[in-house]
């Protein structure tokens, strides 16, 4: 293998890692039939005069398997935080106690956990979107080392073969994430 083409699939292979990181993340804020602190990664808080993600103004903590608690470092900033968790469209109902805010998970119904799965499935398919939207940039790149005449079209279909496999892979990874993802979601 040319060392031009272990340079390009090793970017590739680093921006489709990107893609499954962000598929990762957007799954963390799903939420299962279990607290998790990644539940509210999503949330953001006005907060000295920008928007900032939760974790900057208080810490989150799972004190019990129904519930998360928010423990906010500023007293100014429990109001906004509370409004932010409710208006996150993560259908959780905050309560404050002093500078902590208790956030009780209530049980998911059918028709929520099918709107969860469908949230999924919106995921799952921005992340393919992505991951074919890297491999089109590879396989452009390929294209251009042949145009230069700087490698073969034997090379250049051997070069795409490379690229495709990459991405049956990471499409392959990205499917069986979201297998898992609706595995849990529909777990009782």
């Amino acid at each position: 293998m040319s060392a031009e083409l272990t340079e390009l699939l090793e970017d590739l292979k680093r921006r489709m890692e990107g893609a499954l990181e962000s598929l990762r993340r957007d799954f963390s804020g799903l939420r299962s039939g279990r607290a998790s602190p990644n539940l509210l990664e999503p949330v953001r808080v006005e907060a000295y005069g920008s928007v900032v993600p939760l974790s900057q103004v208080g810490s989150v903590a799972v004190p019990e398997a129904r519930m998360l608690t928010v423990s906010v470092w500023d007293q100014s900033l429990v109001g906004p935080v509370e409004k932010a968790i409710r208006n996150s469209g993560l259908g959780l109902n905050p309560a404050t106690e002093g500078q902590t805010i208790r956030v009780p998970l209530p049980q998911l119904t059918e028709e929520r956990r099918n709107e969860l799965a469908k949230a999924a499935a919106r995921y799952t398919e921005g992340a393919r979107i992505a991951v074919r939207g890297v491999r089109r940039d590879g396989m452009d790149k390929a294209k251009g080392f042949e145009k230069k005449n700087e490698i073969s079209q034997d090379d250049l279909k051997s070069w795409t073969d490379s690229i495709q496999k990459l991405t049956d892979g990471y499409i392959e990874t990205v499917d069986k994430l979201l297998a898992d993802k609706e595995r849990d979601i529909k777990q009782v």
